[in-house]
This record gives structure tokens, sequence and C-alpha cells, in this order.
């Protein structure tokens, strides 16, 4: 497998990675294609390196285990999540509860009193980020 390219052509971790990826952990998404289409879920972990995310309670598994005597681990079947990659799934914003796109905008922040750098919704132009 060949090392990814970034934007100066070196070998490396590619630094365009988070502008494919508006999500954080903790955002609501919604599954757009596959078998787990218009499903919905919270995300447990996001990989930039592999493009992809884990949402809590889709796209589930089953994984056969092994009983293990030293952890005291009873063997069968495990359902567990699968990750799916980032283009398969989008954003629901908290506001129109609708799975959106999402821009970037600059709010005047109380505490700095500079601005700050937030997710907005293109549906209906509500922040996404309200800490």
């Amino acid at each position: 497998m060949t090392t990814p390219l970034n934007k100066r052509g070196k070998k490396g971790l590619n630094t365009d990675l988070k502008r494919i990826c508006p999500f954080k952990k903790g955002d609501r998404l919604m599954v757009i294609s596959g078998k787990n289409k218009k499903s919905m879920g919270t995300v447990r972990s996001i990989d930039l390196k592999k493009s992809s995310v884990i949402i809590e309670g889709v796209n589930l598994v089953v994984r056969h285990t092994k009983a293990d005597v030293n952890r005291q681990q009873a063997g069968g079947k495990v359902e567990k999540e699968a990750p799916l990659h980032v283009s398969n799934a989008m954003l629901v914003c908290p506001k129109c509860m609708k799975p959106t796109r999402v821009s970037r905008g600059f709010v005047e922040s109380e505490e700095t009193g500079g601005k700050k750098k937030v997710r907005v919704c293109k549906r209906c132009k509500g922040l996404i980020d309200d800490k």
C-alpha cells in the first residue's frame, strides 16, 4: 500500500483530510447510502487516515469470539459497529433535524472579544456549534 501524498507532493498524512470530514465526536449523523440508508446515530470515533467514521448502532456486524479462560470471557457471537466511509454519512442539523451540508462561518466571541470559527447549516443557516 502506498502512502498518500500531501499538497506539496511529499509522503505523509494529507493535510486536506479535515476538509472532507466536517464531523466531530458526538455529532448526530444520517447514513445516505448502503444497506443502513436513512439510519441515524451519534459519532463514536473518526479515523482521518482511512476517512472512516464509526456511528453508534449503525452498520452492525457479527464477530465470532473464542472463549478465553485467562480473561474469564465467554465465547459466542458479538455484535459491534463497523466503520463507514465519510462520504456515506451526512451531518444532521440540531435545529432543523434534517441532513445537511456544512459551511464555515465566523461569530463574535464574548470571551475573547474576537471572532470564532463555527460550523453553519446550509439549509436553515443555523449554528451547529452552539458551545
